[in-house]
């Protein structure tokens, strides 16, 4: 309890402040306030004078122009920031890499131990371009040097697009006081309108970050997760109400506002999207979820514990567990969730319980209870997490689970049976099985269903939610292994011409009039209705590797590469085939990118995905057996305080 308190302390400024001051104004301003009415304009500002946008070219392979235009990144000219202790002595640590600026041709990076570290950023930045291109040039002359001609040349093209790749990956960084704090979303040149594609969004960053941490460039990934950290503390109203706390933003965006009393300079603010400002106004469910997912991968790629350790990552950490596992109305161990609050962010019927949310929240409760620090306050959460891990591997196990055999089960079902003993226990009726789906299931293989709910099952195939079933180990051994056989044995519908289909088959006719709405974005075949997303190569590499089946994963990357760098790294495709660029996709979409590059990296160094992967533990699979041995039917009466997992 004091250290949750203590934690309290440091976010409602009673603990370090942060402070950014520059000489050119003479004065400092904390880096966080909580003085009366929050004020986003107003919060995690960085006062310093900032160079104008200029565009400038995409650089390829050896720094040749591609003609293509992006927003130049913001830096800065003077930027001096350092930490105060508070006389209450709660020892905080920097939110990222401050870099200090003495004398011109000076510079050391400072952390708040003091302990000098490395060059300026903008140094850095340079001295890892050059860097890269002496690797791309040695590399390129190895593969030269030992194979024939056409494997060489075949070689050299595979090099060249993936050091455009890391070249426009890098484009994308985003800097906040003179370090780098993500990427955004897109870097599309020929639209017209941005929207907030030009914004940093917690899932949509978590490819690069994993790209980023397996090329050992951690700064980024460490400075974004601390940044969003303090993101969560905020206030967040919309209408005059405020969701839980605990609540990650869907995307943030480094803002140039002019300096309260200069006209003449301008600072960076920090201004998030709770979803207030998004289409349908839905907040983010998956963000908490990813970015306890990338702690965990921080610290086991990096080897850098004290983040983890910290009190105010714990303090976020326990923040997200009591909302996720927050008593409710539901019945179910999953977790309840309106449309559009995950990768599938617009009017697609998955209101309920999806699998996409039932995967990462499981994945995350898994990496939550690696990470937590014992201490006699998070007793009671842990019991809870334990519980709901068990409640929720046999809920989804046993009743998401469809393959051939299940489904002539369900076929047979009877239906209105009202009794504690009943086998149709959501009361779904067999009418329910579509025509497609009795001839599109194969007799060797089968996969999670899209959601349940009571007479309802969303028989659609969605990949995101079934892959990182297989890495969070939500799926069992031969279920992982039926799923990837789906995969491969439906290959021309999931991956035909570019991987992968975010979900099969589209919503069509009458059918999508109601579910979506009539939306014109998700028209059949395309975006979120049955459109191909290349970033999924990345989760389906890693499932794959943890299956030791990479073959699976090697095969839709070299489709992938045949025409995603000439179709410019569209964020997703159109048509059954995925022909098509999407009729409203962004060119340059940043995860596509990093999603290939993920892929690339973990095919040559499979051991590597074991920072992303999750096993069960023994424990839990002991749970697991009695829960199954012993009647789940069980004779109603009050709870044993003895008890220890709950269904």
């Amino acid at each position: 309890m004091a250290t949750s308190e203590a934690a309290l302390q440091v976010l409602s400024g009673a603990g370090n402040r942060f402070f950014c001051s520059d000489p050119c104004f003479n004065k400092s301003k904390p880096l966080i306030s909580f003085k009366g009415e929050l004020d986003r304009r107003k919060l995690l500002n960085c006062p310093r004078m900032i160079q104008n946008f200029k565009g400038h070219a995409f650089k390829g392979l050896n720094g040749a122009s591609h003609g293509k235009t992006t927003i130049k990144r913001l830096e800065s000219m003077s930027c001096k920031c350092r930490q105060v202790e508070s006389v209450d002595g709660v020892i905080g640590e920097d939110v990222n890499r401050i870099w200090v600026k003495g004398k011109a041709n000076d510079s050391t990076s400072v952390k708040i131990n003091g302990t000098a570290d490395g060059p300026n950023g903008q140094d850095l930045d340079i001295a890892q371009q050059l860097n890269r291109k002496k690797e791309g040039s040695a590399s390129n002359d190895t593969f030269i040097s030992n194979g024939t001609t056409n494997d060489s040349l075949r070689r050299v093209g595979i090099d060249s697009k993936e050091d455009e790749a890391w070249n426009l990956l890098r484009e994308s960084i985003v800097h906040y006081c003179g370090n780098p704090i993500g990427t955004i979303a897109a870097n599309d040149p020929s639209s017209s309108t941005i929207l907030n594609y030009d914004q940093i969004f917690i899932r949509d960053f978590i490819p690069s970050g994993i790209a980023f941490l397996l090329k050992g460039e951690y700064d980024i990934v460490r400075n974004f997760i601390l940044h969003t950290l303090q993101l969560q503390s905020w206030e967040k109203t919309m209408d005059c109400h405020s969701p839980g706390q605990g609540l990650m933003p869907a995307s943030f965006k480094v803002r140039t506002v002019p300096l309260d009393g200069d006209d003449s300079a301008t600072e960076d603010i920090l201004d998030p999207d709770f979803g207030e400002a998004a289409i349908g106004r839905v907040a983010p469910v998956d963000s908490g979820l990813w970015w306890i997912i990338l702690l965990r991968a921080y610290g086991k790629s990096s080897g850098d514990l004290s983040v983890q350790e910290r009190v105010d990552v714990q303090t976020g950490i326990r923040m997200i567990l009591r909302l996720c596992l927050a008593d409710g109305f539901d019945m179910f161990p999953t977790l309840l969730v309106t449309d559009g609050s995950c990768m599938v962010d617009r009017r697609m019927g998955i209101h309920g319980h999806p699998l996409e949310i039932q995967a990462l929240f499981y994945s995350a409760l898994l990496c939550a209870r690696e990470m937590l620090a014992p201490e006699d306050g998070s007793a009671d959460l842990i019991r809870a997490l334990n519980n709901r891990l068990v409640a929720l591997s046999f809920h989804i196990r046993e009743y998401y689970w469809i393959d051939m055999k299940k489904l002539n089960e369900i076929y047979r079902y009877k239906t209105e049976e009202y009794s504690y003993d009943a086998v149709n226990k959501f009361n779904i009726y067999p009418d329910q099985i579509s025509p497609w789906l009795v001839e599109w299931m194969p007799n060797k293989g089968g996969y999670l269903i899209g959601n349940l709910q009571p007479a309802h099952m969303d028989f659609r195939f969605f990949s995101l939610g079934n892959l990182w079933s297989v890495v969070s180990s939500l799926a069992t051994l031969d279920q992982s292994h039926a799923i990837l056989d789906l995969v491969e044995a439906k290959w021309a519908d999931l991956v035909a011409d570019m991987p992968l289909k975010i979900c099969y088959p589209a919503l069509e006719g009458q059918e999508w009039q109601i579910i979506t709405g009539s939306d014109p974005k998700n028209t059949p075949w395309s975006y979120h209705n049955g459109g191909s997303w290349p970033t999924l190569l990345w989760q389906l590499t890693v499932a794959c590797i943890k299956m030791n089946r990479p073959e699976i994963a090697a095969k839709a990357v070299k489709i992938a590469e045949k025409r995603i760098s000439r179709d410019k790294w569209p964020e997703y495709y159109d048509t059954k085939r995925a022909r098509f660029i999407g009729k409203q996709s962004r060119l340059f979409q940043t995860w596509s990118v990093a999603g290939y590059l993920v892929s690339k990296l973990l095919l040559a160094d499979p051991s590597a995905a074991k920072i992303l992967v999750t096993e069960e533990d023994s424990e839990l699979v002991n749970a697991f057996s009695c829960m199954i041995s012993a009647n789940p039917r069980r004779k109603r009466g009050r709870k044993s305080s003895k008890q220890t997992y709950i269904v």
